[in-house]
């Protein structure tokens, strides 16, 4: 018995277009399960208020909240250390497990010793760091923050810095967790802190 006409039509178009898709290389494939981790973070070599040098491994064991910015800069800075530390005051027993840490993009101005008296201004758990340009450089890179030098010639400052404006919370085993914007409300920084710290 012969089939209809159209039948006949149908299974040539359909061997077509299966060709054609086979041909383009969109032959379905099972979803992929594994997920890569953020590549954001990692060791550092930085110098602190008392003239030694801290690295990322002193921390294991503790969560930390990086923050970059420095002490020159008129608003958003100050502003971000003070929501951190309200944050944190609010965390009760759990601020206990977390280092709040502030490494300066302006190793030219901000040297150890006053970016340590910069962060005491915030609270006495606070941790400034500063080091040379290519050590400030590679802790940027490594947590992919963005910064800039911008010339102002009529202020008393110079220049000030440009950068990106970011909390990035680290894991005990220094591992990237997840960050917050500077603009985040302090109590929706504390619950995401509540969540996070285990």
């Amino acid at each position: 018995m012969k089939l209809p006409v159209i039948t006949w039509t149908v299974c040539v178009l359909g061997l077509i277009g299966l060709f054609a898709w086979l041909g383009t290389g969109l032959v379905p494939v099972a979803p992929k399960t594994e997920q890569g981790k953020a590549l954001i973070g990692g060791d550092f070599a930085l110098i602190d208020a008392n003239g030694t040098t801290r690295t990322a491994r002193d921390f294991r064991g503790q969560y930390m909240l990086v923050y970059f910015g420095f002490t020159h800069c008129p608003d958003i800075c100050p502003t971000s250390l003070l929501l951190i530390e309200n944050a944190m005051n609010s965390l009760g027993p759990k601020a206990e497990k977390l280092t709040p840490i502030f490494i300066t993009l302006d190793p030219e101005r901000d040297t150890p010793e006053i970016v340590g008296t910069y962060v005491k201004n915030f609270g006495d758990r606070w941790v400034g760091l500063s080091g040379s340009a290519e050590q400030i450089r590679a802790v940027a890179d490594a947590y992919k923050v963005y910064y800039s030098k911008a010339e102002e010639k009529d202020s008393a400052l110079g220049y000030v810095i440009d950068h990106s404006g970011f909390m990035y919370l680290m894991g005990p085993d220094g591992a990237y967790i997840t960050h917050f914007p500077h603009s985040i409300a302090q109590q929706t920084l504390t619950e995401g802190l509540n969540a996070a710290i285990k």
